[in-house]
């Protein structure tokens, strides 16, 4: 389970519930061009999420809830204060996963899922999610969003999603939620919500003791 967490935090940086009424965006460029635009503008964001767990052999889905900070360069922190605690840091290249007192840290270096991971939690909040070669991306958009649906193409990935979804919200085009359905059948949303962009995030929030 702390491994697919994992998972789901580093995708993860940025589906509410599922939207209807997509369909193809009207001007794709424009869209692009915009979101990129934002992205490169933000230099920080700080959000609670709720994350929702669906697994095909449970009934139930699995709540979770916490708080979330980003800075430019790759600087991520991912903190689940219920139902229990689990941290998780990316600073640069490096992953560091805290549950309880056992700390682990793992390099992106020579790990080529965790690369992978650690690029497209990057891309999203940067927008260079077009960008990346790995995946292929579709754009619809409803009246409230526009909907990103990346398929991925590198095959370590398809051992683990077949699609990743994100929401993009049309009035700042900031990143809503991100959905990521996965191979074996279950799926994750993670919804940001409160979210503060371009505050002031000490080190500190980066470091973990």
């Amino acid at each position: 389970m702390r491994r697919w967490m994992l998972l789901a935090c580093c995708v993860s940086v940025l589906h509410v519930y599922a939207q209807t009424g997509f369909k193809p965006v009207a001007d794709a460029v424009a869209f692009k061009q915009q979101f990129a635009k934002t992205s490169q503008n933000t230099q920080s964001i700080q959000a609670d999420f709720v994350q929702e767990k669906n697994l095909s052999m449970l009934a139930d889905k699995i709540v979770s809830k916490g708080k979330f900070w980003f800075r430019k360069e790759n600087k991520v922190r991912m903190e689940y204060l219920q139902p229990s605690y689990y941290l998780m840091v990316m600073n640069g290249k490096d992953i560091i996963t805290k549950d309880g007192q056992k700390q682990n840290r793992v390099s992106t270096r020579g790990n080529k899922l965790f690369e992978q991971i650690n690029r497209i939690t990057v891309d999203c909040v940067q927008g260079n999610v077009f960008n990346n070669p790995d995946f292929t991306t579709k754009v619809l958009e409803n009246s409230q969003y526009y909907k990103l649906e990346m398929t991925p193409v590198s095959k370590a990935l398809q051992q683990y999603f077949t699609t990743i979804e994100l929401l993009v919200d049309k009035k700042d085009f900031s990143v809503s939620s991100i959905e990521m359905l996965e191979a074996g059948g279950d799926n994750t949303i993670i919804r940001f919500l409160h979210k503060q962009v371009n505050i002031n995030i000490p080190d500190a929030v980066f470091a973990v003791k």
